[in-house]
């Protein structure tokens, strides 16, 4: 490697609340940089800035993975490789109620009159490495085309056919030697009121050039078992901005993460404009240490807290009133009911406000031109004579907190972007109002995409970052699951039983495949009321009525629970499902602390499904699941059979202790079979359990205090 002109050497210690001090580092000496910590490393040849990855390291398992040859991991024009006015800082990032402390690497250099900047960000105790990218000046050359068909190829019969044209700008890139890499693209949908097939895995053994869809790419050695995986920190890759197809192309052993998410008209020349994000993690050993491995850093990317990210939230549109009854009277009355069932959050949806959305019930309005209308966002005053306070004064009586709809000016992309923002800061200093479900988004344009993060940044930072938003995945082009996660939680579908299309076995299903790549704890899942409109599902075997009340909250407790009803539409006998949720309170933060992970068939109706809340998973080695404790929540569907053997993620051969904590589960000692399989027993069809379980020999306590934590 030849010497560099630059020589920068930061070494900082990260502390975390989570954990003891361990130590992120970010150094530069001549011409390599390393980014890394206790557990991954990133090795760099400077190139002028340009960064060339030399070298992959899982440090926990003793792998690395050297470059088969070098070149630069950002890709944007084939005539100039190497940076010029290279420059590097790193700086400690003090924690936030964000964020934790984590370590940040800014390299700066130009590629013609292109300047580009990649911030680099590590975590303590994360064995990832995330890659914002950001681009200012002027481009000359087309960086967003579509690569070419496989369709289109000619057979190979010399080497020179081996070739094929990349026009599309790679935003980072990893290559290595090897045959024999094993990958598995993972997309992603949302636009739920569409879509109820929101995942779809594809396994591959790398070949020739080809592309791939998704937001994540695992990818292992089949000789040796080490593997690494990209995450695309972007929208579904249906509704991706500048999406030309693909977000991954693999050949043999090289490995690409494309589409930046902005073509070159987006660049300004005098202001940073950002691209999709990137983050490269490594692991070892099975699907298991890859799973943990990306969780490990989604946990980080928004620290989840009891106080604010716990929430049984009831909303009241799911009873298809709309705006009709939505004033003052009727939400004193939900929140005495709301409170009489136990949930913790009552969200006044569309109709609080002035102003009239185009799904209003009894005006049709607009979201158009929003601002024309300087009252649009207060509190209609013939609905709310004395405002919101007596709503919020009544709720904080009733251990009830208040939240609010809320829908920004989507007209010249979110050019209205500061008015909205002051809006949202106003009703929490004046109500203390903090949690704000995010409707009617579309994201068409870059502009539009920066204008919408800076609402939510500025209104972070004028409320302390006590406001948090619930972003809604239902409709148009949105953040989807792996973009604008700093902000809050996601809320997932719309589903109503006036148009028969809630079933709890999809909104399981659901929950179930997105919880393998998404944290779980950061979804909204609904529930229903299960006696209105039975006249419309008739004798249907999944009808709603056909479960009990507390099966379908059940079906919700992986997830942050929604009822999506109106309390005062229910009949006595719904309430009595008080007490299991105030049970599901006492373990709800302690069971979403662990990796929550799908185990058991696919729910189908028919099926034992469930999940497996991973505890202790610093102590997962790459043999195996060597996890001391955690939960089983299982679910018996409509089956036959009172027993069955589930797959779950606890290490074979060990045995078990699982306690019951919700549901009609008996406690039981169980000797883990091949992939992790457990006999379980519940008694009845649509039937749950929740069980506290630990490996033994650890000793486990049969009474949890309402205050204790197995993930400590």
């Amino acid at each position: 490697m030849k010497k560099l002109f630059i020589v920068l050497v930061t070494v900082c210690t990260i502390t975390t609340p989570a954990c003891a001090q361990e130590t992120c580092y970010s150094t530069l000496k001549g011409d390599t940089l390393v980014i890394g910590n206790t557990l991954i490393e990133r090795k760099f040849v400077w190139n002028g800035g340009n960064l060339m990855t030399y070298s992959l390291s899982d440090k926990k398992n003793g792998k690395t993975n050297l470059a088969a040859s070098l070149t630069p991991d950002f890709f944007i024009s084939k005539d100039v490789k190497a940076g010029t006015d290279g420059t590097c800082r790193v700086e400690k990032i003090v924690a936030t109620d964000i964020h934790p402390d984590y370590l940040k690497t800014t390299v700066t250099f130009s590629l013609g009159a292109l300047d580009i900047q990649r911030i680099y960000r590590i975590y303590d105790n994360c064995p990832a490495i995330a890659c914002d990218t950001y681009l200012k000046g002027t481009v000359n050359s087309a960086f967003g085309g579509r690569e070419e068909s496989t369709a289109d190829r000619k057979n190979i019969e010399f080497v020179e056919d081996m070739k094929s044209k990349s026009v599309t700008a790679i935003l980072d890139q990893l290559n290595f030697k090897g045959q024999h890499w094993h990958a598995k693209a993972i997309e992603f949908w949302d636009v739920t009121d569409w879509n109820n097939n929101l995942v779809a895995e594809q396994d591959i053994i790398t070949y020739r050039k080809n592309n791939y869809r998704g937001n994540l790419f695992f990818v292992q050695n089949g000789e040796d078992g080490n593997g690494f995986f990209f995450l695309k920190e972007a929208p579904c890759s249906s509704v991706q901005l500048a999406n030309k197809g693909g977000d991954f192309m693999a050949e043999f052993g090289k490995f690409m993460v494309t589409g930046l998410g902005i073509t070159e008209q987006d660049i300004r020349k005098d202001e940073w404009t950002r691209t999709y994000g990137c983050v490269t993690g490594v692991y070892g050993g099975g699907e298991l240490q890859a799973l943990i491995a990306l969780r490990s850093y989604q946990k980080n990317i928004r620290r989840h807290f009891l106080d604010r990210d716990e929430m049984i939230m009831m909303n009241t549109w799911g009873d298809r009133s709309q705006d009709a009854k939505v004033n003052e009277s009727f939400c004193l009355q939900e929140l005495e009911h709301a409170a009489k069932l136990g949930v913790t959050h009552f969200q006044i949806d569309d109709g609080w406000q002035t102003g009239k959305s185009p799904n209003s019930a009894v005006a049709k309005g607009s979201f158009r031109n929003i601002w024309d209308n300087k009252d649009y966002w207060k509190p209609d005053k013939e609905k709310y004579p004395r405002g919101l306070a007596p709503i919020v004064k009544r709720g904080k009586e009733l251990g009830v907190e208040v939240g609010l709809w809320f829908n920004p000016s989507v007209q010249n992309d979110f050019a209205d972007w500061e008015k909205d923002a002051e809006t949202l800061i106003g009703l929490y200093r004046t109500y203390g109002i903090r949690i704000f479900k995010i409707d009617g988004l579309t994201i068409p344009t870059k502009k539009a995409e920066g204008n919408l993060r800076n609402l939510f940044d500025k209104v972070l930072l004028q409320t302390g970052n006590q406001v948090m938003f619930n972003l809604d995945a239902t409709a148009s082009r949105r953040g989807g699951y792996h973009m604008f996660n700093e902000y809050g939680n996601i809320f997932l579908e719309n589903r109503y039983t006036d148009w028969r299309n809630y079933y709890p076995y999809w909104t399981l299903r659901n929950l179930w495949m997105l919880s393998k790549y998404v944290p779980a704890e950061r979804l909204q899942i609904e529930f229903l009321n299960k006696w209105r409109n039975k006249e419309k599902y008739g004798d249907e075997p999944f009808a709603p009525d056909k479960y009990s009340f507390e099966y379908l909250f059940a079906t919700t407790m992986a997830g942050q629970p929604l009822a999506w009803l109106e309390a005062s539409n229910l009949p006595d006998e719904a309430f009595s499902i008080r007490k299991l949720i105030e049970q599901y309170k006492k373990v709800q933060y302690d069971f979403h602390q662990g990796v929550i992970l799908p185990i058991g068939d696919e729910p189908s109706g028919r099926s034992w499904t469930g999940f497996q809340s991973i505890c202790n998973q610093e102590t997962y080695g790459s043999d195996g699941c060597n996890g001391k404790s955690g939960y089983l929540l299982i679910y018996r569907e409509d089956n036959a059979q009172d027993e069955a053997w589930i797959e779950t993620w606890l290490p074979e051969g060990t045995d078990v202790v699982c306690i019951p904590v919700l549901g009609n589960g008996k406690t039981m000692t169980v000797t883990v079979g091949r992939k992790g399989t457990i006999k379980v027993s519940l008694p009845q069809k649509n039937d749950f359990a929740m069980f506290r379980y630990q490996v033994k020999p650890y000793k486990l306590s049969s009474h949890l205090p309402s205050n204790s934590s197995i993930c400590e």
